[in-house]
């Protein structure tokens, strides 16, 4: 029963949908009061039993109902409840709900929430988030349905991939998908905009909050899928160029550049055709990663959810949003006026020029992805990676953080270069520096830069607050500092990881030692554990940093047996100055034990860095709420007033 009402629930939401879609057209081509006042409700109706539907298959996984086919296929009646739980979303049908579910919160939060477009636009806005909306349900209902019952109920579940069996996975993909379909927000609002031509600063206002609300999440689930990749598979390293990793990258550099984009247009009323293409990007990339790890077309670490039919129906979903997107762009671009004007030596100029190079770089990025796709239709079979990756983005991303440490300091409208020249010689003074010490140890070419460009980046990110009242300053601007000051620990990250690491592939038996790089590592056991549905060899390594105490760590190979399959549970010793890896390997000839270990100095900047910089997305929202808030006091306090001086003079 709790299946057939989540399947009943899904298909009152979808009616709901359509029902917002028509309504919202017509309320706005027409003036009709009646009509109009029903989009809102439908709205938040249809959010409300999309999330009773997704709460329901949650219900069956955490029961493990073994007769509906998702639960049996993905779940085990042995798995920890966090699992099962994370199993309703850990495949392709539920991953597919929590889509929709997010999605149709999303429009009902607009609907409840937002009050500052003009009603026209904004029934134009829920019309393409019910549009959008519906081609989803259409994907789940005739082609992915969650709910369907197996003829007999299984006698037990297949269980889950045991990589997904983590606590970071089990939190990663609902915290990606807030960011990839909190993007269709910003789509709506675009598409709505072009339709009623009503691409104003108001307009930006109302979507700056969602832009943020979607970068910050995307920027959350992205670091913590890196950090995941980097401690689960057991490689040691952060970011391997997959095409998952790159589906998720690609709207994260068309959301920060519609983040600058939609907040010039808000404050300064400039950069409108600009915003709104982002607006249709950004969600076009999402869609994009969504149908390269649906589609199966491509090879991937993340190869568990991938069916070519079901990629088939999201490509015609993606041509349909997003060529009808850039369709209506087309024929309402000329109604589209650029705004106040501006020079090239100003803040907007230097949010053009990083707007440009982010979206050159996205354009490296999706062809680096696509490409193998392109040479494979041809018979020839390639693979792109680092090599190609690595140094073509380096053209684009030098110069972007150079224009990134220097765009702060610019005013709006116009500026002189040498009224900025003070800080950006002492931020060029610390980068030369760290690029002579560089070159002092010997490193590589792309590294040098790293650690040059990421010190004087560093500078330039907290130079800003030089002589201000802290206490006074804008919360907005907190939020660009850490951002960018999080951009640069990043970088620093990224290039001391990529210059120092070292590895040690180690053979050793019980009470031998052996080391990598300060570290002194002994083997002192390798005993069988057991967990709820797995078993495993653990490794007890003391290891000691330059001779100090020693400290315990634990690597596994885990074995799990439904379904059958070997992963390995690396082990981290953390210090201020990087971190120590270990992973046990197979046993060798003569009673030892393969150990592989890293000394990887500073790593722990790319994650502490990723973190800020979200932190900074998470202050620039929650000022640019509070200053709406003031606003919206303050017209209503001055509306009161009129009221009471023309109710004197009556």
């Amino acid at each position: 029963m709790i299946a057939e009402l989540g399947l009943a629930a899904l298909w009152m939401a979808a009616a709901l949908a359509a029902l917002q879609l028509v309504s919202g057209v017509l309320a706005a081509r027409s003036d009709n009061l009646e009509i109009a006042a029903t989009v809102r409700p439908a709205a938040v109706m249809q959010g409300v039993l999309c999330a009773f539907s997704f709460a329901m298959l949650v219900w069956l996984f955490a029961r493990t109902d073994l007769s509906v086919k998702l639960v049996a296929a993905n779940s085990h009646s042995l798995k920890p409840m966090i699992y099962k739980l994370a199993g309703s979303w850990g495949n392709h049908e539920g991953s597919m709900l929590l889509w929709v579910t997010v999605m149709g919160a999303a429009g009902g939060l607009i609907a409840l929430l937002e009050r500052r477009l003009p009603e026209r636009t904004m029934q134009a806005t829920l019309a393409t988030q019910g549009f959008v909306a519906l081609g989803f349900y259409a994907f789940l209902l005739f082609s992915s349905n969650p709910f369907e019952r197996l003829p007999m109920p299984a006698v037990e579940g297949n269980g889950l991939n045991p990589l997904l069996q983590d606590i970071g996975l089990a939190f990663h993909p609902p915290t990606l998908y807030l960011g990839y379909v909190g993007l269709s927000v910003a789509f709506s609002f675009a598409v709505g905009a072009l339709v009623t031509r009503a691409v104003t600063p108001d307009f930006a206002r109302a979507m700056r909050p969602w832009v943020l609300g979607a970068w910050i999440f995307l920027t959350v689930g992205i670091t913590a899928g890196s950090y995941w990749a980097y401690y689960e598979l057991g490689w040691g390293g952060w970011w391997f160029w997959d095409p998952v990793e790159n589906a998720s990258l690609m709207p994260w550099l068309a959301a920060t550049a519609l983040l600058h984009s939609v907040s010039v247009l808000a404050a300064r009323d400039a950069l409108r055709a600009w915003t709104i293409m982002l607006g249709v990007v950004a969600f076009s990339m999402s869609m994009v990663g969504t149908f390269l790890v649906r589609s199966g077309i491509l090879t991937s670490v993340h190869a568990f959810a991938v069916d070519p039919e079901r990629g088939t129906f999201i490509l015609v979903l993606l041509a349909i949003y997003i060529g009808g997107a850039l369709a209506v762009f087309g024929l309402r671009a000329g109604t589209i006026s650029e705004g106040e004007r501006f020079a090239l030596v100003s803040r907007e100029g230097a949010l053009v020029v990083n707007n440009v190079l982010l979206s050159a770089i996205l354009g490296v990025v999706l062809l680096g992805t696509l490409y193998p796709l392109l040479t494979e239709a041809f018979g020839v079979r390639v693979s792109v990676g680092p090599p190609y990756f690595d140094p073509v983005g380096a053209l684009f991303v030098v110069p972007m953080l150079l224009v990134m440490a220097a765009g702060p300091f610019l005013r709006w409208r116009r500026d002189r270069v040498g009224r900025v020249q003070k800080p950006l010689i002492l931020a060029g003074v610390v980068a030369i520096a760290a690029f002579v010490a560089a070159i002092a140890s010997g490193i590589g070419v792309l590294p040098i830069l790293g650690l040059a460009l990421g010190a004087g980046l560093a500078v330039a990110s907290v130079l800003p607050l030089r002589g201000r009242n802290l206490r006074r300053l804008p919360l907005a601007t907190w939020g660009m500092v850490i951002a960018h000051l999080g951009i640069a620990l990043s970088l620093l990250g990224m290039a001391s990881d990529s210059a120092y690491s070292l590895e040690k592939l180690a053979a050793v038996a019980v009470g031998d030692v052996t080391g990598v790089g300060p570290w002194q590592i002994q083997l002192a056991a390798v005993e069988p554990v057991s967990g709820p549905n797995w078993t495993a060899l653990e490794a007890n390594l003391l290891a000691s940093y330059r001779g100090g105490e020693p400290i315990t760590l634990a690597p596994q190979a885990r074995s799990f047996w439904q379904p059958v399959q070997e992963t390995t549970e690396s082990a981290l010793a953390t210090r201020w100055n990087g971190q120590l890896y270990a992973v046990l390997g197979k046993a060798a000839e003569g009673g030892r034990w393969q150990v592989r270990l890293w000394w990887k100095p500073f790593v722990t900047l790319i994650w502490l860095g990723g973190m800020m910089i979200a932190l900074g997305g998470l202050l620039a929202l929650l000022g640019r709420l509070r200053d709406d808030l003031r606003r919206r006091t303050v017209q209503r306090k001055a509306a009161e007033r009129r009221a009471d001086r023309a109710e004197l003079t009556a």
